[in-house]
């Protein structure tokens, strides 16, 4: 006699931390399809009417907690979701939701045979989508194991209707890029980002940027930002991003919040207050990855011969990956600047900060976790893999910087909000079913920078829209992520 088929999930005896920030609750969590059925206490002695206990799959969490899967605030993961849909990476962190475009990088609306830096941070080859729309049916077509919610890169826009790009675009130019936008937005883009640090973007104006912003607040998106500097000119280029949010009236998004380089350690004292400032005035939020070391290509004007810098990749010497490049340099026999020239393109970790400002970005009450990993690096940053565990071992269960409340909070509940992403990151009746089980006292990161592919441990299992994508140790399983579209749920 065949096996009866199981319509619900029953998650019982776990430590309920739902998303919020509130109070975690010992209890049990009930799915049936892809959306929470009931929260509570002993829900295998009152199920819903309708609902037989032999058709519900119980799993038991004692000393477990259950949470509110994973949304990973700032990823270049646009296209390694079509490559890999099963994506492990991310799965094995506990991640259900990828906020994709980020740092004015999107895969669409552009089509490239190949594309240089920065876009080439999503892969070379990859360019192949002239609308939103078209790139929506790619990640349907390949059905991913997680969820996808897209910003449109201000520097894609460029790349797609500019010709010189160290140049302000035109008033034709702009209108052209405001066009593209107005699209992606209609096709569920859930708003903008720029990285006017990028050369690609740095000639464009604060009067681009709100032009654009302007498109993306009439439907309800947001703007998110890696700011033109990090450096000594920090202050005026988040007063630059706020204004330009201001003006077209919609919320901004701090990309990585980081003081970068030695002579700005410290400085968060300064940009923290200034957040907290402009959060007076308008809607503001930051995202931060739990490390020293960033993490994007190779340039010269980054490498200053004083912070550590780790070869990520190098088209013409990859050979020379995984390596610090003074290594490189004395083997050489040149300087560090002149070996950055022999080695491009390529790609690097910079080791530009401090661990007290890590601490006080992590702990700021606007922060979100993001782990802007890149997973075509041939040795990537460690964060690709660790990024989310590392906040619940390090932050919470060693250092106690926040709670474990606070901590799946600016994992989940938080991040949701900012970006407008309706029924996640909660665990609530009627939500979607984005659930990860977590074993408290051993999950942590095991990625390091030199073994950076390494899976994370404790997250005992995975789901995502009521279907299990993930059990620790094993590879994908069911691909049920879907592409999220702004304001719908």
């Amino acid at each position: 006699m065949a096996e009866r088929r199981k319509t619900a999930i029953l998650f019982e005896r776990g430590l309920v931390v739902d998303g919020s920030g509130g109070p975690s609750w010992p209890g049990d969590l009930l799915v049936s399809g892809d959306r929470i059925l009931a929260l509570g206490e002993g829900l295998r002695g009152r199920l819903p009417e309708g609902l037989d206990l032999a058709d519900v799959e119980v799993i038991d969490c004692q000393g477990q907690v259950i949470a509110p899967g994973f949304i990973d605030a700032h990823t270049h993961d646009d296209a390694i979701v079509l490559r890999d849909p099963g994506y492990r990476a991310k799965l094995s962190q506990g991640i259900t939701t990828l906020v994709t475009g980020n740092c004015g990088i999107s895969l669409a609306p552009f089509r490239a045979e190949t594309a240089r830096p920065p876009l080439s941070l999503l892969g070379a080859e990859s360019f192949r989508y002239a609308s939103m729309a078209a790139y929506r049916e790619a990640v349907a077509e390949a059905k991913p194991a997680l969820n996808v919610a897209a910003l449109v890169g201000h520097t894609t826009l460029r790349f797609a209707a500019m010709q010189d790009l160290s140049q302000p675009a035109t008033e034709a130019e702009r209108q052209q890029m405001a066009e593209l936008l107005d699209e992606c937005m209609a096709a569920g883009a859930h708003g903008m980002s720029s990285g006017l640090f990028y050369e690609e973007a740095y000639a464009a104006p604060a009067e681009e940027v709100t032009a654009l912003a302007r498109v993306v607040a009439r439907h309800g998106g947001v703007y998110a930002t890696h700011l033109r500097s990090e450096m000594q000119t920090i202050l005026e280029a988040m007063m630059e991003a706020a204004d330009s949010a201001f003006a077209a009236g919609l919320p901004l998004i701090l990309s990585h919040h980081k003081c970068a380089g030695p002579s700005q350690w410290g400085r968060t004292r300064e940009t923290l207050p200034l957040v907290d400032t402009l959060a007076e005035r308008q809607p503001i939020a930051l995202d931060v990855y739990p490390y020293v070391a960033g993490s994007t290509v190779l340039r010269e004007d980054l490498v200053d011969g004083v912070i550590d810098v780790l070869l990520t990749w190098s088209d013409p010497h990859p050979e020379c990956t995984g390596r610090l490049l003074s290594d490189i340099a004395a083997e050489w026999g040149v300087d560090q600047q002149a070996a950055c020239r022999r080695l491009l393109p390529g790609g690097a970790c910079y080791f530009q900060m401090h661990e007290e400002d890590v601490e006080r970005v992590i702990a700021h009450p606007r922060t979100m976790i993001g782990s802007d990993g890149l997973p075509h690096d041939r040795h990537p940053h460690p964060r690709l893999w660790g990024a989310f565990p590392r906040v619940l071992a390090r932050y919470w269960r060693e250092r106690r910087l926040l709670t474990l409340e606070q901590a799946v909070h600016k994992m989940s509940g938080m991040t949701a909000r900012n970006f407008r992403i309706e029924g996640r990151g909660l665990l609530r009746v009627g939500a979607f079913a984005d659930v990860v089980v977590f074993d408290p006292a051993r999950i942590a990161d095991t990625a390091t920078y030199d073994q950076p592919i390494s899976t994370s441990v404790g997250v005992r299992g995975v789901w995502v829209n009521g279907e299990q994508a993930y059990a620790e140790g094993g590879e994908p399983l069911a691909r049920a992520g879907r592409m999220l579209a702004r304001g719908v749920v």
